[in-house]
């Protein structure tokens, strides 16, 4: 067991397998780089699949690769080749990497492959489950993963989550088109923490959070029934001193030491005086852009043909799931532009575009970097690119230009770059003619800067500062005040009442008793909630104190021994007596209604309820992107008109003026008054019951039903668990 556990599709390990044994290689990619120091330096697992299928082994392969990975402390989630193809290469691949890279025309909705990416998140979370210790921290990564939060989290509530999406969160009319969106989101909200690497995906995530499960968001918080996710911006770095130092050895080395492609591009820049390479290098994937980025080096040579053999374009494709038709298909149209070019322009001594159909190694990647004078990476759209990155960290003399698409993640980072759009075809031919005519000090100012910054926030940086925030989340939420009510806490509740003499209950309505519903009218009381009532107040007094009208309050709970407390304290109806009226003047009323009137007839699905004692605009049914604007422009008209003897209050989706001396407080303190009572349970969801909270002494049991931020001592998840609690004690 661990306190520490990373989850990622892939373990940071190849395995490859050879005729009678394995050969297993770390991985050089950029997450498992980061996470090498997080891994090494805490005491902590890795979780993930191997890349081997379980049909590929044997007892005696498994118990063989079982071994070196407990060695190296990774846990393996065995996948099969169904699993493989209809998880990772069906739904994460077919469906989810092009919708959310905004590929609406080749996502694939498979019903089948959904099922199974759900049962490969199951396999995780059992392995995470079994692996982590109590009050343990989680970090899982990416978007094969994202139901596994609240899998564990539901199981595990005790563990701190953290999530962590390394490519683009789509805007939320995209978003909106996967069917099983709801438990995608949902899926990522069993995490504490949500990062993305730009705050354009944090708030796209944010948009959808709020339009399709309609929870409030606090700037960079979503707020649950019970808990608080942060969602916040990481913007994922590199390990800038093994690029930077690896082509400061290269510039050392003696032409008996250059590698064959050096030497080659050497040749190029020998042939005239302004000679320039500009490099292209991308993994082949649609995302990319290489089409447009061919096109637009075209277009460059159409209008410039003075710089004819003076510029060449090297393009480095490795290749990529060449086993799916879409990927197959860019390829033959990627080596039909190449040849077209290069078969348009081409003279005896210069071809425009040289292109590699291959994986480079990292001596030979560094020497592109270094003897290119431009790197073109013009996504269309990526999470972040850190090809960018490793350009400007290899420019040990500062020179060179670096032209991003301002699709690309890294450009909110490096927005020293010529940056262009990946579809503007002129515009990036335009940028390369920019590019080639900078100015070298400028080029130097640029990339200095650049530098500065990519050295700094490594990807080391990036992991060291996600886990922090991560770590003390955990920390500060295994020291909040609130607890939530478990068997525990329920048996001491009980045994306490059972030693009572004199026992309360006060008890708020919408929220606590019922839950929400977009009509107010609509949220009866179920038989089960008016038998509850009936049973506890036998022997008990009871009392609800709710914000409705004292008309609703006396249709259903009029014929019970209870006290009944309508519009927070305005009326006023004791066991068996008549309703009572506050003194307090209304008038003010008539001021605010048309105010009111006119944000309803402007906010659809929003509307307007008059009480006696107070006016409420409720805006639960309406587009939440749209309520936020009107909530602001209403209170602050509100807060420009309101006297000292009125309160507004911001309640859950409703804005509600009443008067200052009339609130659930007083209504508690005058309750209270009548009785000394040994036993008190106090019990609401909302603002308005926070004074109820506060003029209770720490014996009172106070329950906050939903959200921990709360002058309450416990809390519980909703209104059935609340329920439940009565039941016991009834």
């Amino acid at each position: 067991m661990r306190k520490s556990v990373i989850v990622s599709n892939r373990l940071p390990l190849q395995i490859s397998k050879l005729e009678n044994s394995f050969l297993f290689q770390p991985s050089s990619g950029g997450l498992a780089t980061g996470l090498d120091s997080v891994h090494k330096n805490n005491d902590s697992i890795w979780v993930g699949w191997s890349g081997i299928t379980s049909d590929e082994l044997t007892k005696k392969n498994k118990f063989e690769i079982k071994n070196t990975l407990d060695d190296l402390r990774l846990i393996e989630v065995e996948l099969n080749q169904k699993e493989v193809d209809e998880f990772y290469h069906g739904l994460s691949n077919k469906c989810i990497w092009p919708l959310f890279h905004y590929f609406i025309e080749l996502a694939k909705f498979n019903e089948n492959d959904w099922l199974t990416y759900v049962d490969v998140n199951k396999k995780f979370c059992e392995k995470v489950i079994q692996n982590t210790e109590q009050n343990g921290v989680v970090w899982v990564h990416d978007y094969q993963l994202m139901l596994l939060p609240k899998l564990i989290k539901e199981q595990r509530p005790d563990l701190t989550i953290g999530f962590f999406l390394h490519i683009p969160f789509p805007s939320f009319e995209i978003f909106r088109i996967f069917p099983w969106r709801i438990e995608l989101l949902e899926g990522i909200l069993g995490s504490d923490i949500v990062g993305f690497h730009t705050f354009d995906y944090q708030r796209h995530f944010l948009s959808s959070v709020k339009r399709i499960l309609r929870y409030d968001v606090d700037f960079n918080k979503i707020i649950l029934s019970s808990r608080e996710v942060l969602v916040n911006t990481f913007p994922m770095g590199i390990d800038y001193e093994k690029f930077h130092n690896a082509a400061k050895q290269h510039k050392k080395q003696k032409k008996s030491q250059q590698s064959e492609l050096k030497i080659q591009l050497d040749l190029h820049k020998k042939t005239a005086d302004d000679s320039k390479l500009i490099l292209s290098i991308d993994r082949l994937d649609y995302t990319k852009g290489v089409i447009n980025r061919i096109r637009a080096f075209e277009i460059f040579l159409e209008q410039n043909p003075g710089y004819h053999e003076k510029v060449r374009l090297v393009m480095l494709s490795v290749p990529s799931r060449s086993d799916v038709p879409e990927y197959r298909k860019l390829k033959r149209e990627t080596d039909e532009y190449v040849g077209k070019i290069n078969g348009r322009f081409a003279t005896v001594n210069w071809t425009p575009i040289w292109y590699y159909y291959r994986s480079m190694s990292f001596d030979d990647l560094i020497d592109l970097y270094m003897m290119s004078d431009i790197a073109m990476i013009t996504p269309v759209r990526d999470g972040m690119n850190l090809v960018a990155k490793e350009f400007i960290a290899t420019r040990v003399d500062s020179d060179g230009v670096l032209i991003l698409s301002e699709m690309a993640g890294a450009s909110k980072e490096l927005y020293e770059a010529i940056t262009v759009n990946p579809f503007d075809l002129n515009g990036m031919a335009k940028g390369i003619l920019k590019a080639i005519k900078m100015p070298i000090d400028e080029q130097k100012r640029r990339n200095k800067t650049m530098q500065k910054r990519l050295s700094r926030y490594t990807i080391k940086y990036w992991a060291k500062d996600y886990y922090t925030a991560l770590n003390k989340l955990a920390i500060s939420s295994n020291k909040t005040s609130t607890k939530k009510i478990d068997k525990k806490v329920l048996d001491k509740i009980k045994a306490k009442y059972n030693k009572a003499k004199k026992k309360v209950f006060l008890l708020d309505y919408d929220g606590t008793l019922v839950g929400f519903h977009h009509k107010p009218d609509a949220a009866i009381p179920k038989k089960d909630i008016i038998s509850i009532l009936k049973a506890l107040s036998v022997k008990n007094d009871v009392a609800i104190i709710s914000g409705r009208d004292k008309k609703f309050l006396e249709k259903w709970f009029g014929n019970l021994n209870i006290t009944l407390i309508a519009e927070h304290g305005h009326s006023k109806k004791e066991t068996g007596g008549k309703w009572v009226e506050s003194s307090a003047n209304n008038n003010w009323k008539n001021n605010f209604i048309p105010i009111f009137q006119n944000f309803t007839d402007r906010t659809p699905g929003t509307f307007v309820e008059e009480k006696e004692s107070c006016l409420v605009w409720h805006y639960r049914k309406t587009d939440p992107e749209l309520a936020n604007d009107r909530v602001v422009e209403l209170k602050t008209i509100i807060n420009s008109l309101i006297s000292e003897n009125l309160l507004m209050m911001d309640n859950k989706k409703a804005i509600e003026i009443t008067n200052i001396n009339i609130n659930k407080g007083t209504a508690v303190n005058a309750i209270l008054e009548r009785e000394d009572y040994d036993f008190i349970l106090c019990a609401g969801d909302d603002v308005s019951d926070e004074n109820m909270f506060s003029v209770l002494s720490k014996d009172a049991f106070t329950i906050k039903v939903g959200g921990q931020t709360t002058k309450a001592s416990f809390f519980v998840e909703n209104n059935i668990e609340m329920i439940d609690i009565l039941k016991a004690l009834s």
